[in-house]
């Protein structure tokens, strides 16, 4: 672990300790739960490893996808 100062309002910092005390928890641990779920929150979703991986030696696949698709899912 890293330890950091982190500054909040007094109001921010009587809540957060409300909510730790209600939870048996330490407030430290609050932040590093809320930074952790923020964090994961803003990480950008990568493609798929399978995305441009094949090429179907095609240029006008994305012209023709409407022709290429046409028909699917129709039962």
């Amino acid at each position: 672990m890293v330890k950091t100062t982190v500054y909040l309002e007094a109001e921010a910092y009587r809540e957060l300790k409300q909510l730790a005390r209600a939870q048996g928890q330490a407030p430290a641990a609050l932040i590093r739960q809320a930074v952790a779920e923020f964090a994961r929150s803003q990480r950008r979703r990568g493609l798929p490893r399978s995305v441009g991986r094949y090429r179907s030696g095609r240029a006008d696949l994305g012209e023709r996808s409407e022709e290429l698709l046409g028909g699917l899912g129709e039962a």
